[in-house]
């Protein structure tokens, strides 16, 4: 067996979909600071460390991320698990392809006023195995999640739920390197 975590380095990666409402979320206390104090120099400081504020949550959270997710590779398949409670099981012989799997970290409803700014939080995209497999989610999730994964496709003949494993979280380069040797060993096929 084998054990994978994330890479140092991938906070820019994990920050990148939520630039855009970071710098709406700044717009708005700069605007409600500058109205409350009635001075822009004082809304622009409210704005900042409003700001600062939410980066530091969103910086724990990775933290807490990088260090709970964990890529295992075994002769039965491959398994990925969180802080967060998320476990996802693929038997090698239930992949069915390597493709772009769409991780998304936040709701992606839209915020924003119409005909005014409007921003979302994009998925993180990367390359990583799909098929039909186990999901064991955490307790409390939130409902847009739970919608979400409620629209997944299932297998007809054995119930499972199609489940992807972003391996280009853990690893951009995998395919290149041990990830990629367990892929090559079990479903040569998929490598192309």
């Amino acid at each position: 067996m084998d054990v994978f975590r994330i890479r140092a380095g991938s906070f820019p990666r994990f920050v990148a979909p939520f630039i855009a409402p970071l710098v709406l979320f700044f717009a708005v206390c700069l605007l409600l600071g500058a109205i409350l104090t009635g001075s822009t120099p004082l809304g622009v400081v409210i704005g900042a460390l409003a700001t600062a504020i939410l980066l530091a949550v969103l910086t724990a959270k990775h933290r807490r991320l990088t260090a709970g997710t964990v890529v295992r590779f075994s002769p039965d398949g491959v398994e990925l698990t969180d802080s967060y409670g998320f476990r996802v099981h693929l038997r090698w012989p239930d992949i069915t392809r390597i493709d772009i799997v769409d991780t998304q970290l936040a709701n992606p409803r839209t915020m924003g006023r119409l005909g005014g700014v409007r921003v979302r939080a994009q998925a993180l995209r990367s390359v990583g195995l799909i098929g039909w497999g186990e999901r064991t989610l955490p307790p409390r999730l939130p409902g847009w999640m739970r919608d979400r994964l409620a629209r997944v496709p299932v297998d007809l003949m054995t119930g499972r739920p199609e489940v992807a494993i972003p391996l280009g979280e853990i690893d951009p380069l995998w395919e290149r390197g041990p990830m990629g040797d367990w892929v090559r060993r079990h479903r040569p096929d998929l490598m192309g």
